[in-house]
């Protein structure tokens, strides 16, 4: 099924329609497959594309309370931390971090700086996601080593632009149609 719904998100034919559904269905197994070990869940989508995964785990974890971090690339490819509003968090926070796509981890290496500076404990922190290259889940493994990282498929890399190969295109622009 997993393998069936990252075929249509691959595919640069699906309609956005399409390519929602399928996005939808994926977040919606991966989010059951999450075991928060806390009853205090906090989910931080990395906008823009976390959005996506948001309502899924929203259904999931009904509770949770909900931060956003906002970062975006810049030319040479490196993220530049543009929003963050969080809420307070604890060391006994189930934080889940929701990017659909993890590339350089750039983004994510932001996210999980701000949050830990915030209060929340790596050892209590998932990333969760549906494609991601190689070098981005080594360089979070490097920088913060407790972190889970659950994603549904490791692709071959990044290409000279950063992109993941073979990978699935802009998730944004394909996920929200622009």
């Amino acid at each position: 099924m997993r393998q069936t719904l990252l075929d249509i998100l691959r595919d640069r034919n699906t309609s956005t329609v399409d390519f929602r559904m399928a996005s939808d269905k994926l977040a919606q197994l991966i989010a059951t497959d999450i075991a928060a070990p806390s009853e205090e869940v906090v989910l931080i989508p990395i906008l823009r594309a976390g959005i996506a995964l948001l309502h899924s785990f929203m259904q999931c974890f009904q509770s949770a309370r909900v931060g956003f971090i906002g970062v975006q690339r810049d030319r040479q490819a490196l993220p530049v931390l543009y929003y963050e509003n969080l809420p307070a968090l604890s060391k006994t926070d189930a934080i889940i971090i929701l990017a659909p796509i993890i590339a350089t981890g750039g983004s994510t290496l932001i996210t999980l700086e701000k949050l830990t500076q915030s209060g929340g404990s790596p050892e209590n922190i998932t990333l969760v996601g549906m494609v991601a290259a190689p070098e981005g889940l080594e360089a979070i493994r490097q920088a913060f080593p407790a972190v889970e990282v659950k994603v549904s498929a490791v692709d071959q890399g990044l290409d000279d632009r950063k992109y993941i190969v073979p990978g699935l295109g802009d998730f944004g622009d394909r996920y929200f149609g622009c």
